[in-house]
């Protein structure tokens, strides 16, 4: 143990018994401890959120769409095939997980007491059902032949509730078109997502139904749904697909438009962007938090063994060295509050994520609790983080000792 690690252990164990400088470290420890359990429950619920309502808006579009370019931004688009040769190309791109057709079409319900407008999505039997059976509170997802067609649907409790149907009920939905049609769906299952903005559009059925409104063959479909295995990589993985496909011409001369689920809800992303921001933001306001109490804790220390300076200089120590030993106490100090805070902030986000106690309003925040994405990687680099920011910022003060002068802080009687 060198000289300096001696005396600041020394002198913490000095302060914890009594003097002024003993609350001010206590203060300190605090104010680190809490800090930092802020910062870690604060980066824990906005890395939570945002994971959840992406999850949920992909569920509803995946990741990736391949459409026809000439296809206007409604439901009513143009048929592309689907069986296209150049998918084969695109399922070999490294990160790409699923690829799946499908077709929507607009169509309005009614019951005996209500009318709705809703997007009619058709699915083939290559569906990935997993988000939907997630988010399933009844009935069951309908299985799809192809030689069959079947009249199961399922739509989002939402819709069921607007229009007073349940699990076995049987529905009409007529489309817009010359001339007028209509076709009897069943409900099938239920699911429940909490974003109302979707639920209230979306039916799911069988793609054949799409096919034989709009007068498609049975290899035509709205486009393909790719999904991928990290949403952070999508917009590359777009750039890639569309590398593979945006030169491809379709028998009518029409081209594939390849777009992101961050292209297509543009909206959604930049306000999930300005997340960061906001922990950002929160992220510094502690910092500064804890360095402030840091630095005041530390002039009192230094005030208080004003005497303890003069002596140490009196017999040849160093500015840097005396410098040394309090930033060596202060960063003892820190390392506890580091240790309560990470303990604090871990068992509550603990309880928080098993017991779901902090609830929210589903028709703004489109979850009922609040969520929690704990990842220890964030909870290492914030104690790092906020070590060496408190450090940084204790250096400056730190250098009050060099203006303690010998002859006016040591006493002869």
């Amino acid at each position: 143990m060198n000289f300096e690690n001696f005396l600041a252990k020394r002198f913490l164990k000095g302060a914890d018994g009594v003097g002024l400088s003993k609350p001010f470290i206590r203060i300190s420890i605090i104010s680190v401890a809490l800090s930092l359990a802020i910062m870690i429950i604060a980066i824990a619920i906005i890395t939570g959120f945002k994971s959840e309502i992406k999850s949920k808006v992909v569920g509803f579009g995946s990741h990736v769409q391949i459409t026809n370019y000439d296809s206007n931004q409604s439901f009513e688009g143009q048929p592309i095939p689907s069986d296209l040769a150049c998918i084969k190309d695109v399922k070999r791109i490294d990160g790409i997980a699923h690829i799946q057709v499908f077709g929507t079409k607009a169509g309005i319900i009614k019951t005996d007491t209500d009318i709705q407008g809703i997007v009619l999505k058709g699915i083939a039997k290559d569906f990935n059902w997993s988000f939907f059976q997630q988010n399933l509170v009844e009935g069951e997802v309908f299985s799809i032949d192809d030689s069959v067609t079947t009249n199961s649907t399922i739509m989002s409790k939402t819709l069921a509730g607007l229009l007073k149907l349940k699990v076995g009920d049987s529905y009409d939905m007529f489309f817009v078109q010359e001339p007028t049609r209509f076709r009897r769906f069943i409900v099938s299952g239920i699911y429940d997502t909490k974003m109302v903005e979707f639920d209230k559009m979306f039916v799911l059925c069988d793609l054949k139904h799409i096919q034989k409104l709009n007068g498609w063959k049975a290899n035509q479909v709205t486009g393909y749904e790719i999904l991928v295995d990290d949403l952070d990589k999508v917009v590359d993985l777009a750039i890639e697909v569309d590398d593979i496909v945006g030169f491809v011409f379709l028998d009518d001369d029409s081209r594939l438009k390849v777009q992101s689920i961050v292209d297509k809800y543009p909206n959604i992303f930049d306000w999930l962007g300005l997340q960061d921001i906001n922990a950002a933001v929160l992220i510094i306001l502690m910092l500064l938090v804890a360095g402030i109490n840091m630095i005041s804790g530390l002039l009192i220390i230094i005030l208080e063994r004003t005497g303890t300076i003069g002596l140490l200089k009196a017999l040849g120590s160093s500015n840097e060295s005396i410098q040394k030993i309090f930033l060596i106490q202060s960063s003892y100090i820190m390392i506890k509050g580091l240790i309560i805070g990470t303990i604090l902030g871990i068992a509550i986000c603990l309880v928080q994520k098993h017991f779901g106690i902090a609830k929210l309003d589903e028709e703004f925040y489109f979850l009922s609790v609040v969520p929690i994405n704990l990842n220890f990687v964030h909870v290492i680099v914030l104690n790092a983080m906020a070590f060496l920011v408190g450090i940084a910022m204790l250096v400056l003060p730190s250098m009050v000792v060099s203006r303690i002068s010998p002859d006016k802080t040591l006493k002869f009687d």
